[in-house]
Formats: structure tokens, C-alpha cells, sequence
């Protein structure tokens, strides 16, 4: 395989995280040779969030392997119609179908302690209105979102997440890409943020390829950022193939 036929990664981070939670995953794919962009998710609702997505998948010069971490997850399903998308990647995610919504999913199963923990607030929007987002509550951020991270990763994890915009938990996705594209998923195994039930069937549901990580909280990608770029890697040479 040369440099040039090797997908490009673009990884989407989720809801109250930004791109510098993929550091240890970048720092594998860089030392593999896959070429990797770490994009911000806007986190305003899921149209707008794959839109922006899919542009930034699109003006790469090549194949793009999506991988969305939670609610990233989402967002790629939608953003991953983009032409040029020839595989998608979850990690500790949704996965939802053709007309869902994160909270229609969320529904079918039991809840993970996040709910109760959610911390609102209020942003102002276009016309001097305001809109409704969600951060975790900072003392419960360790335990729900990286009870496997060192304390002192979580303690500024904590104060630099980014909040979700409430409107994207009802929003449904306008397409699901897995029905036409290759899909590999990371179940984290003790997930705490979203029910690992929620993950284990979007990802059977996708046809997907699936690895569990036992013991694995929220923040796989951080305290397991070799094997989340392990299944990357293997999703980028099947595709390559």
C-alpha cells in the first residue's frame, strides 16, 4: 500500500469532549503512517453537526475512514454519506438508523447514570432567542465520563468539556451510511455515560464489526488509545484491500 492510497482518518469527537481527547489515538495512526485530521464537532445539532462534517471529509483529496466517538458517532452516520467516505468507525457511540433520534435509541434501553447528572445551561442564538445545552456535572465527570483516566487527566477533562446543544437529542438523522458503507465499532465495556447495551446493538444493527473492551469507561479513546487505533488501523487496511 503506498501513501497515497491510504485512507485519510477523520475523527469526530462527542458531546462534552473536543479533538484533544484523540491525542494517544493520533499518536498511533501518525506512528503507523495514517494520515489523520481531528476536526472540532460543533455540537449545535445533528444536521448542522454532520454538515459541517461532511464538508471537511469532502475537501480531502482522497478516501476518508469517518470514526465518531459517542455522539460523534451520530454525526458520522449522517456526514458519512459524503462521497468520498468509504468506511465508518464507532467508538463507545451510536449508531443510529434512518430516521432516529439519540433519544428514540437511548429509550429502548435502561439508563446510564448521565441523565441524572447533566448540568444545563443557556447559550443565545440567531435573533436574540436562546437554546438549551448540556454539560456533566463536574464532581460526576470522572466516575460517568473516565473512571479508567487518572484523576488528574479528569480533573481538567472536567473543566475543558465542551456542552451540547439540548435540540440534538431529538434531532433524527436524515440518512445512516452504515447501509452502504463498511462499519467497525469499539464497545467500551463499562461504559457509564451511555448504556453499553445502546452500543452493542447499534453496532450489531449496522453489521458492523465489533470489538469489546472490558472495563473500558466513556473515555476509551483516552485510557485505551492503542486499541481504539487498532480497530482504525484494521477498518483503513480493509478498506485499502
Amino acid at each position: 500500500m503506498t501513501e497515497s492510497t491510504i485512507p485519510t482518518v477523520v475523527l469526530v469527537h462527542g458531546a462534552f469532549a473536543d479533538a484533544g481527547s484523540w491525542s494517544g489515538v493520533i499518536a498511533e495512526l501518525q506512528g503507523h503512517g495514517v494520515p489523520v485530521v481531528a476536526p472540532p464537532n460543533p455540537l449545535r445539532g445533528l444536521a448542522a453537526d454532520a454538515a459541517y462534517v461532511a464538508s471537511v471529509a469532502a475537501q480531502i483529496d482522497g478516501p476518508v475512514v469517518l470514526v465518531g466517538h459517542s455522539y460523534g458517532g451520530a454525526v458520522i452516520t449522517v456526514a458519512g454519506a459524503a462521497e468520498n467516505v468509504v468506511g465508518l468507525v464507532y467508538v463507545a457511540a451510536y449508531v443510529l438508523e434512518d430516521g432516529e433520534s439519540l433519544g428514540e435509541l437511548q429509550g429502548r434501553f435502561a439508563d446510564s447514570p448521565l441523565g441524572a447528572n447533566l448540568r444545563q445551561a443557556s447559550y443565545p442564538v440567531e435573533g436574540g432567542g436562546s437554546a438549551v445545552e448540556f454539560t456533566i456535572a463536574p464532581e460526576a465527570f470522572p466516575e460517568i465520563f473516565a473512571a479508567d483516566v487518572p484523576a488528574e487527566v479528569t480533573r481538567v477533562l472536567a473543566v475543558t468539556q465542551r456542552p451540547l446543544a439540548g435540540g440534538a437529542f431529538a434531532e433524527a438523522a436524515s440518512t445512516a451510511a452504515w447501509r452502504a458503507k463498511p462499519s467497525w465499532a469499539v464497545v467500551a465495556g463499562a461504559d457509564q455515560a451511555i448504556n453499553p447495551e445502546v452500543e452493542r446493538f447499534g453496532a450489531e444493527r449496522a453489521g458492523a464489526t465489533v470489538v469489546e473492551v472490558a472495563g473500558a469507561s466513556h473515555a476509551i479513546a483516552v485510557s485505551r488509545p492503542e486499541e481504539v487505533a487498532g480497530v482504525i488501523r484494521e477498518a483503513v487496511r480493509a478498506v485499502s484491500a
